[in-house]
């Protein structure tokens, strides 16, 4: 072999391999919901980093989404006063099955299928979410961590200080208010996701109430009216917050769209109907009811449930709480 030809030789295999390391680069709109599950092989092409927080967690991050995230905590800091940390980012789909596996040896299966998210199935799976909090600064200089989920949304202000700034460091806002009929969760100041690029943040941070899920064409948005009627038993936000339980769930209806949504009225809180929703109750007994109704159109493509496009009409969903707890979807359906 000449010396020329081995030099030839060498650059070949480096530019080889550095197409292969090219190719390999993960997908940074990957989209993992209640419906697509994290890629077959994406643990093993993932490059990540780790981090200890103000509190001493140890928080896992894909390496290109952290290098992002500290130029926006940094920018927060000197030109906000915002100091931000990091919760949580990466969670494996084997931890999060230990986590499945508690809740179904603590509570049953039926509480764990409502309460963990499936294995496989969560967006933190893929190191490009990532849960924020934040220090605030006393009079006397010192930090004060305000971590628990109760107590950030104490402060709305910060949070839109924070939000404008995502796109700029190529984060988009995953969780939007009012759009859990499409995302499957409810409204999420702190969580974040990174697109992997700053324009692409930006176009779709520019437009009010987009998902990522409408973005990328995997859903249509159909806007759907909400009605909560007129209640002498609920507050406007109990009956939201219970709404919002019922959104979160239908947006595991494959290909449906949902047109109303509206609660059916205090009638229905009922001793018969609280005896039917504790029957199989093996926790603390409920005691009160809620029942809303909907209106939704069923895949084009049909389903093993539905026709194609069939009209789905005064499809019931029956809410319940104890005494000192909050709403839990019992059923659904046409019961």
């Amino acid at each position: 072999m000449t010396k020329t030809f081995a030099v030839l030789l060498t650059i070949c295999l480096m530019l080889f391999s550095v197409s292969i390391a090219e190719g390999s680069d993960i997908d940074y709109l990957v989209l993992v919901n209640k419906l697509n599950p994290l890629p077959d092989g994406w643990e093993d092409t993932l490059e990540t980093v780790h981090v200890t927080n103000s509190v001493g967690d140890d928080v896992e991050v894909e390496a290109k989404a952290f290098t992002a995230y500290e130029k926006l905590k940094a920018d927060l800091e000197t030109n906000d006063g915002i100091f931000l940390e990091l919760d949580s980012a990466r969670r494996s789909v084997a931890a999060q099955q230990k986590i499945m596996d508690n809740f179904i040896e603590k509570y049953g299966a039926d509480y764990a299928a409502k309460t963990v998210a499936t294995p496989g199935y969560s967006e933190h799976h893929t190191g490009l979410a990532l849960d924020l909090y934040f220090k605030l600064r006393g009079e006397d200089g010192g930090f004060t961590d305000v971590y628990y989920n109760e107590d950030m949304v104490q402060y709305p202000e910060i949070w839109e200080k924070i939000h404008m700034k995502l796109a700029n460091y190529g984060f988009i806002l995953r969780y939007l208010k009012d759009k859990e009929y499409i995302t499957g969760y409810g409204y999420e100041p702190w969580h974040i996701r990174y697109v992997g690029d700053v324009d692409t943040a930006k176009q779709i941070m520019s437009q009010p109430g987009m998902t990522l899920e409408v973005w990328l064409g995997a859903v249509k948005d159909s806007n759907p009216t909400i009605d909560y009627g007129n209640s002498d038993l609920y507050t406007l936000e109990e009956l939201e917050e219970a709404a919002v339980q019922v959104k979160c769930q239908f947006a595991s209806f494959t290909g449906c769209q949902l047109h109303t949504l509206r609660y059916a009225g205090d009638a229905y809180n009922t001793p018969e109907e609280l005896a039917s929703l504790n029957h199989g109750n093996k926790g603390e007994p409920y005691t009160q009811v809620a029942k809303f109704l909907s209106d939704f159109d069923a895949p084009e493509e049909g389903s093993e449930v539905w026709e194609p496009g069939e009209k789905i009409k005064d499809y019931e969903w029956w809410l319940a709480r104890t005494a000192n707890g909050g709403w839990q979807l019992v059923t659904w359906g046409y019961c």
